[in-house]
């Protein structure tokens, strides 16, 4: 039995495109410290290519962790979590619910990348939420509730503490308020 983080193949290619979106526009924080370094760029593409059908999920998942590694070859911060944004996203053919790491990271980016705006992480959240479709925002509610199931990244680990938990809680409950 998979686990209902995983969700079925046309809800991952929904939330495929929005995690694209949502890694996307913080790209250019990792860019502009590694402009040759394609890996992010390559995994939020790869990630479009999934959610049009033109990949499939198993070559998806063999090379879903090349943008993460990105994140070893910048050192601002921001750079950093656009670099894991972009992987998250390139994970969602794996599992759908790093749809929401991507969101929660791209979101950490922006903040990071804005300390002078205090709202910049509710901001690019409130973007995010603003593109989300009907049906995406379908799939993203059958993903259980951060912390509610072990069986992949909604879990105990990284996503749920910190800036990411909250951030992920935060789209949850504006998703599910709808």
């Amino acid at each position: 039995m998979q686990s209902p983080q995983t969700l079925d193949e046309p809800d991952r290619r929904l939330a495929a495109s929005w995690a694209a979106d949502c890694a996307e526009r913080v790209l250019p924080l990792f860019e502009a410290e590694a402009p040759d370094d394609d890996r992010p760029a390559d995994g939020i593409a790869r990630a479009r290519a999934y959610a049009r059908g033109e990949v499939d999920a198993a070559g998806q998942i063999r090379v879903r962790f090349v943008a993460g590694r990105a994140a070893q070859a910048v050192s601002s911060p921001a750079a950093v979590a656009a670099a894991r944004a972009a992987a998250q996203a390139a994970g969602v053919a794996h599992m759908g619910a790093h749809a929401l790491g991507a969101a929660a990271y791209a979101a950490k980016a922006a903040s990071l990348a804005a300390p002078d705006r205090p709202n910049a992480l509710h901001d690019e959240v409130a973007w995010q939420l603003e593109h989300l479709n009907g049906a995406t925002r379908s799939a993203l509610l059958r993903l259980p509730l951060l912390g509610t199931d072990s069986a992949g990244p909604l879990g105990s680990g990284l996503l749920a503490s910190g800036v990411l938990g909250s951030t992920i809680r935060e789209i949850q409950a504006a998703i599910r308020a709808v």
